[in-house]
């Protein structure tokens, strides 16, 4: 192994240090934020754990072929503490700030779709509802005065038609023409 490829395998290891204490901090701060339960804190680890290996030997493969020497876990070593000393704070306000801003964002287009859409057919259906109602209270009310415009002429009429109303009302007469089609359905029918 050449000079050059350890002081690369170096680098890459300090890189991967340093993305490791950017996870780390971002994975304690999505966790805080979003007030995980408690059983879920060793999920969470194993998750972290398995991204950073993954990491890190996906870029030990690209940089010396998967070679795991000493100078491997000095450069890992190098890089988590330079970020711990320098980077870590701002990692975690701009992480932070991204929280902020993606909440403000998602609370953006919530209010936008309550203004736009819900706001509206909430009122369509109000306004639908008072007019109806409106609709309703007028047909009752021209209704009771039609009742009340026709209610004298009705009564004229009952009052004309009183002898002819006895006629109609007794089914006397009507028992009368039964009577006859039934006799004349035996004369004819009879025979």
């Amino acid at each position: 192994m050449t000079l050059n490829v350890q002081f690369q395998t170096i680098f890459m290891m300090f890189v991967s240090g340093i993305a490791l204490g950017v996870l780390f901090d971002v994975f304690r701060v999505l966790s805080g934020k979003l007030r995980l339960p408690r059983w879920s804190i060793p999920l969470v680890d194993v998750i972290y754990w398995i991204v950073a290996t993954i990491l890190v030997f996906q870029l030990l493969i690209y940089s010396n072929e998967g070679q795991v020497r000493i100078f491997v876990f000095l450069g890992l070593g190098i890089g988590i503490c330079f970020y711990f000393a320098f980077l870590s704070l701002w990692v975690i306000r701009l992480t932070l700030l991204l929280i902020r801003l993606i909440v403000a964002i998602y609370r953006f287009f919530a209010k936008t779709v309550e203004i736009v859409l819900i706001k509206p057919i909430i009122g369509l259906y109000r306004l639908t509802v008072i007019i109806l109602g409106i609709l309703l209270a007028v047909a009752i009310f021209l209704y009771k005065i039609v009742l009340q415009l026709i209610y004298p002429v009705w009564r004229l009429i009952l009052w004309m038609t009183r002898p002819a109303h006895k006629y109609f009302v007794s089914p006397v007469w009507l028992k009368k023409l039964a009577g006859k089609m039934i006799s004349v359905y035996r004369r004819l029918f009879s025979k």
